[in-house]
């Protein structure tokens, strides 16, 4: 569910993309739908919107949903004020390279990697998995960061917007899927529930 919240504006985004640019009416005003610059407004404001209703509701948001908000308000900003899509081409880079230098920043800082952190509460791992984990969760990151700068820099046309939602969702749901498999051969039961049946 949360995973769906998180590429809720990145739909939206979609979708205005897709539109041939017309001219609409609201509020007195006329404005432009349609086309990159009216489809990162709209991504401005429905992540606004989004991570402020989810602001509301928990009083907090994570880290990571900060940062990536932060980067669309940035980013997408610099976008619209410049009419330049550039800006927001590099958006999906830097937020994977920033999740992978992170993510590589725990294996050697703190008391445990940074998917302890996310997990332990879920699962009981052994020590090495947790940081095997850790360093495939920085290798993941930083192919989707190279994945999305090739899809916006490299390949001619709007192939990166195609790319951003279904590219990164496909890929991702794809790496979670081996995760879970790879999590279920190491799993250690909770010794609590191990004394609970011998009871």
């Amino acid at each position: 569910m949360k995973q769906f919240i998180d590429f809720l504006p990145l739909i939206f985004f979609f979708v205005v993309a897709k539109l041939d640019p017309r001219q609409v009416s609201a509020f007195g005003q006329t404005y432009e739908l349609g086309g990159i610059i009216s489809a990162t407004a709209i991504l401005i404001i429905t992540s606004v919107i989004v991570y402020g209703a989810l602001w509301i509701k928990q009083k907090s948001l994570e880290k990571s949903q900060m940062f990536t908000l932060a980067a669309v308000l940035v980013l997408g900003s610099m976008t619209v004020m410049f009419r330049d899509e550039t800006f927001l081409k590099w958006k999906a880079p830097i937020v994977n390279w920033v999740f992978a230098v992170a993510f590589l920043g725990s294996q050697f800082i703190g008391q445990k990697p940074l998917i302890r952190h996310m997990l332990s509460h879920a699962m009981k791992l052994p020590e090495p998995v947790w940081y095997k984990v850790n360093l495939s969760w920085v290798v993941f990151f930083t192919l989707l960061g190279a994945a999305n700068w090739f899809a916006a820099f490299m390949i001619p046309g709007d192939f990166w917007i195609d790319f951003k939602v279904f590219g990164n969702l496909g890929l991702t749901f794809t790496f979670v899927i081996v995760q879970i498999l790879f999590l279920s051969r190491h799993l250690q039961e909770d010794p609590t529930a191990e004394n609970n049946k011998a009871e």
